[in-house]
């Protein structure tokens, strides 16, 4: 019964989402109809996901189909269920703050055929987490792929979002082609993909070829440096519901894939440690660093997600190398903290991507340089982007800091592993200088948007004259700051969420050991946080109580000595910055754009900074454009007859077969 209503969620997602394409002429009944669908879908699939977590037992379906090498094989086991879980709740939470969010556009747009691709999107991530073949995960991933493509392209009137379309088709397409090569090498030896019909590669350049290709693969959709080209420009171009989806658990799908495939290849080699490790230190400090250094919203949280793929990384990278060397302890820390802190993203990411949907809604730009005082203006908005802003820098008392916390732990435990092997400190080390300089710069870049954005004075029009969102916008946003508060104070419960997904991949007796070992770290944080709210609680009380009964007055703020300031002479987001932008100068490299007029009274002047990527300027632009001249080099092939287009066929058939016989 439980697979059924795995199954049957998968069918009210289609089913539901394709009705809603019918419904072009009402986007009221659509925009119900679709988040209906959403809710449902997702109720359906957290009940077989939330037995099994408590369980631990896996649920299986192996149905005989027409398509070659194996079966139509799904399951849910441990390690499926948590990303069901987050899946689920994100999307289920997207699809109500969708309501809202649609409303501006439903007079000019189809919102029937939007929904239709977000419930399709929600079924291609769930398949994709239980397919168990691999021509199966192959279609889900592309079904996913395809859908999140048309939502990026909501607004295609654009060139900036046909842009970000075509990058992140392109993106999508290369990762895919790479995993369609790991598969068949894989399992083609044997003419059968189904994962348990998989066999661990016997000799290790082979096995060391899988995991480029699965690095590869999974790591273009997770984003990795330099595969996260697509992630800057498609979050922005979606709408807010869809980039909420998307950075929050579509890019997971990576990880989990990454994972996945990590289990069915055996013992690992350190150096696949070391690759995930480098990759996770790498994404993590770049990706901070370039997010500090853009001044659009949206934009600036895509590149904090490229950040924390990089902390999840780098937990990764611990499990493999304590796996490698035989350290039980430090493996059990690594995947706990990596996929406690994919948990944790799923939430904050998904929250300050709908707070950033309120503000672009609400204020008419995403230009943190055009905003100010939105505290006063949209209080329910600001507190819970605050709340996000404090989970994603990793500080107590809430979720983020609790993932990081077990990162570190493992990193500790590295670092006193000299009796194992000595390039285990060296990766103790390389954790904790990481994650000490992401923490560092996330919580400098998020005091400058929390700072210009929500805190002084109005910098626009619209800005200024900037309300709060209706409460089918406000609600999912206080359920997910909510979250932040309870994963963050029920420090346990975070890793009692994950507990059965690290059993299944380090084993009962090691996951166990490790819960063990760090449960009174863990209820520490639990009371610690719990004595700094009921502390914060207690003096806003006797604040209140203070002033009750007295007058209160406003004022300006200090205003330096003039006699009329006004909001230009606030910090702005690039002035903010610029003293840790121009420390990194070296690697960033921004083009500065000033006017410094002379005289006494100079009336006009400016200083601006512009940081473009350069992984897409120096490596994939150029690449992109040697790709098109070959294109065009070989459009002779195509001459719009069908004689000779069955001629290719029968060449390569014919080439194909001479391949085989030798």
């Amino acid at each position: 019964m439980s697979m059924g209503l795995s199954l049957l969620s998968l069918l009210v997602l289609t089913a539901g989402g394709i009705a809603c394409s019918f419904l072009r002429g009402s986007s009221r009944a659509a925009s119900r109809l679709g988040a209906a669908v959403s809710v449902t879908g997702a109720v359906l699939s957290l009940w077989p996901a939330a037995e099994v977590l408590f369980t631990g037992r896996t649920l299986t379906l192996r149905l005989a189909w027409q398509a070659p090498f194996g079966s139509f094989y799904v399951a849910v086991d441990p390690l499926t269920a948590l990303f069901i879980v987050l899946i689920s709740v994100v999307s289920a939470l997207a699809a109500i703050y969708g309501v809202g969010y649609l409303k501006a556009y439903e007079e000019r747009r189809d919102i029937g055929t939007a929904w239709t691709f977000f419930n399709l999107l929600i079924a291609g991530m769930l398949l994709v987490v239980m397919a168990r073949n691999g021509i199966l995960f192959i279609m889900a991933w592309e079904g996913m792929s395809l859908s999140s493509f048309f939502l990026v392209m909501f607004e295609h009137e654009k060139a900036s979002v046909r842009e970000a379309g075509w990058i992140y088709l392109t993106a999508a397409h290369l990762g895919a082609a790479c995993l369609l090569a790991l598969f068949v090498l894989l399992g083609g030896a044997h003419a059968n993909l189904d994962f348990d019909r998989l066999a661990a590669p016997s000799g290790a350049l082979m096995a060391g070829v899988l995991f480029v290709l699965a690095v590869l693969g999974f790591g273009a959709k997770a984003g990795f440096f330099p595969l996260h080209i697509w992630l800057p420009e498609a979050h922005p171009a979606a709408p807010s519901h869809v980039s909420a989806v998307m950075s929050g658990v579509m890019i997971k799908t990576g990880i989990y894939g990454l994972v996945r495939i990590l289990s069915l290849m055996g013992p690992p080699p350190s150096w696949w440690g070391w690759t995930l490790l480098i990759i996770g230190a790498i994404s993590g400090v770049l990706g901070v660093l370039y997010a500090l250094a853009q001044h659009d919203l949206k934009r600036l949280l895509a590149y904090h997600s490229v950040e924390n793929i990089g902390i999840i990384c780098l937990g990764l990278g611990l499990w493999l190398l304590g796996s490698a060397f035989r350290s039980p302890e430090l493996a059990a820390l690594g995947i706990l903290g990596g996929l406690l802190h994919v948990c944790n993203h799923a939430i904050f990411k998904s929250l300050l991507f709908l707070g950033a949907g309120a503000v672009k809604q609400g204020a008419h730009t995403l230009e943190i340089d055009r905003l100010g005082g939105l505290q006063k203006l949209m209080p329910n908005t600001a507190v819970s982007f605050l709340i996000g802003a404090v989970a994603i820098c990793g500080l107590p008392p809430l979720n983020g800091f609790v993932s990081e916390l077990l990162i570190y732990m493992g990193a500790f435990n590295a670092v006193t592993s000299a009796a194992v092997d000595r390039g285990l400190v060296v990766a103790g080390m390389t954790t904790l200088l990481a994650l000490s300089m992401i923490g560092g710069l996330a919580a400098a870049c998020f005091a400058k948007v929390y700072g210009v954005a929500f805190l002084g004075s109005p910098r626009s029009e619209g800005a200024l004259h900037a309300q709060e969102r209706p409460y089918t916008m406000r609600r999912p946003m206080v359920v997910l700051a909510g979250l932040c508060v309870l994963l963050g104070l029920g420090a346990p419960l975070g890793v009692g969420l994950v507990y059965p997904a690290a059993a299944q991949l380090l084993g009962e007796s090691a996951a166990a050991a490790a819960s063990v070992s760090v449960r009174p770290w863990l209820v520490s944080v639990s009371l610690g946080g719990g004595i700094i709210v009921t502390i914060t609680i207690v003096l806003a009380g006797f604040r209140r109580r203070l002033f009750n009964g007295r007058s209160i007055s406003e004022g300006p703020t200090w205003d330096c000595g003039y006699a009329a300031p006004t909001a230009r002479m606030q910090y702005t987001a690039s002035s903010f910055a610029w003293p840790i932008i121009n420390m990194f100068r070296w690697i960033v490299r921004p083009r500065m754009v000033e006017r410094m007029d002379v005289g006494d009274f100079p009336q006009q002047a400016y200083l601006a900074s512009h940081t473009a990527d350069p992984f897409r300027q120096h490596l994939f632009a150029p690449l992109f454009r040697a790709v098109a001249s070959l294109s065009r080099s070989l459009r002779w092939l195509q001459q719009g007859r069908n004689q000779l287009y069955v001629l290719y066929i029968a060449v390569t058939a014919l080439v194909l077969l001479v391949l085989k016989l030798r």
